[in-house]
């Protein structure tokens, strides 16, 4: 077996998982000490599944996708109706700084390389399912919207697919939902505060590309100059807006279009 990256791992029991779930434990210098990874792997003998990583918005954590937005059961449905391949779901922790991390860097701390490099890694390493050869997707809602667009954008060499849900698209709106000073949020880069500039900046290597947002969403009107501002400049992307507001029904919805988003990259149709 390979040396793994982390110093120390920990895997739940399966005699004690449910449901397909389980969870990872890995300490990683990105965080400086643990990260948290909800998994959800489907039934069956498989190799090679594609891992489909879901980012949390504010004051969650790695079990909130499962427990609040019920992922697995969404993806295990839509498995079971044949509209989707199977996958892997990967949903992990922002790093659990203040209410939320915006998936950014912050004292020395690595939040973007805590999903992007290191959370594929832990999965791979854990998961017999998956492999090298899996496809990464990556998806959030909210703040994790705001993290999966622009680190999908960052990281676009290594993605296959890339949305959004009601997506937090510049920094400034962080200040909408914590109690942190928005200062906290500054980054050295204009790219690790606003989606539009990190698509600009490596829209030569940009995945497909998807995001939508509730109509009445205290964050449409943003999502709504994301797509126009992306549409001036010609890149090609996905918007739509639907019946709903910034809350968990709209997400327990909607991740099915992602889920067959992605599908739709990875399996296409004849």
């Amino acid at each position: 077996m390979a040396e793994s990256k982390f110093r120390t791992t920990e895997l739940s029991d399966p005699r004690f998982e449910m449901d397909g779930l389980r969870f990872i434990t890995v300490k990683t210098d990105n965080l400086k000490g643990r990260g948290d990874i909800c998994v959800w792997v489907p039934e069956g003998d498989h190799q090679d599944l594609p891992i489909v990583t879901l980012l949390h918005g504010v004051y969650g954590s790695a079990w909130i996708w499962a427990m609040m937005g019920a992922a697995h059961i969404t993806t295990k449905r839509l498995i079971d109706e044949g509209k989707i391949a199977p996958c892997v779901l990967a949903m992990p922790s922002d790093g659990l700084w203040g209410d939320g991390s915006a998936y950014n860097d912050h004292d020395g701390f690595s939040f973007e390389k805590w999903i992007a490099e290191d959370v594929p890694q832990a999965v791979r390493e854990n998961i017999p399912q998956v492999s090298d050869e899996s496809k990464l997707f990556i998806s959030g809602l909210s703040m994790g919207g705001f993290g999966a667009l622009r680190i999908g954008a960052k990281y676009g060499h290594q993605y296959t697919g890339v949305t959004g849900h009601s997506s937090i698209t510049e920094i400034e709106q962080m200040k909408i939902f914590v109690e942190e000073p928005v200062d906290f949020y500054r980054q050295a880069d204009r790219e690790n505060e606003d989606v539009f500039t990190a698509v600009i900046n490596h829209k030569d290597t940009l995945p497909p590309f998807r995001f939508d947002c509730g109509e009445t969403d205290e964050l449409i009107e943003y999502n709504r100059k994301l797509h126009a501002d992306l549409e001036a400049a010609g890149i090609p992307h996905e918007y739509e807006e639907f019946k709903g507001g910034h809350q968990w029904e709209y997400w327990q919805e909607h991740l099915a279009d992602t889920l067959v988003f992605f599908n739709r990259i990875d399996v296409p149709v004849e």
